[in-house]
């Protein structure tokens, strides 16, 4: 099920900034990470930290806040995969948690 054509489009341009700097190796990727990975799947894949807001830039702050109001207006569950970033959030995972996903995650 895809939602893009629900979501505003500074929602989608924030979920591809916020996956675009947890592809990079910072303290910031690792928070960018979490957060992203939580939204996913927290019990397989931990959960976001509150504090870790504090180790982020206000942009990046802005970007998650951005993604949680959004998730929070909307009356049921949506994940990364429902605006096209399953590959990306498996990639995520690998990189993140050292697990190897197979194809079907």
């Amino acid at each position: 099920m895809s939602v893009t054509y629900l979501a505003d489009p500074a929602v989608k341009v924030a979920i591809e900034r916020l996956i675009e700097l947890a592809r990079s190796d910072t303290g910031q990727s690792r928070r960018a990470a979490n957060f992203l990975l939580a939204w996913w799947n927290g019990d397989d894949w931990g959960h976001f930290p509150i504090a870790d807001l504090f180790g982020v830039d206000r942009d990046v702050a802005a970007d998650m806040a951005t993604v949680f109001s959004f998730l929070g207006q909307h009356g049921g569950a949506i994940y990364a995969d429902a605006f096209g970033h399953r590959d990306a959030m498996a990639e995520l995972v690998e990189r993140w948690r050292d697990v190897e996903l197979d194809a079907e995650g």
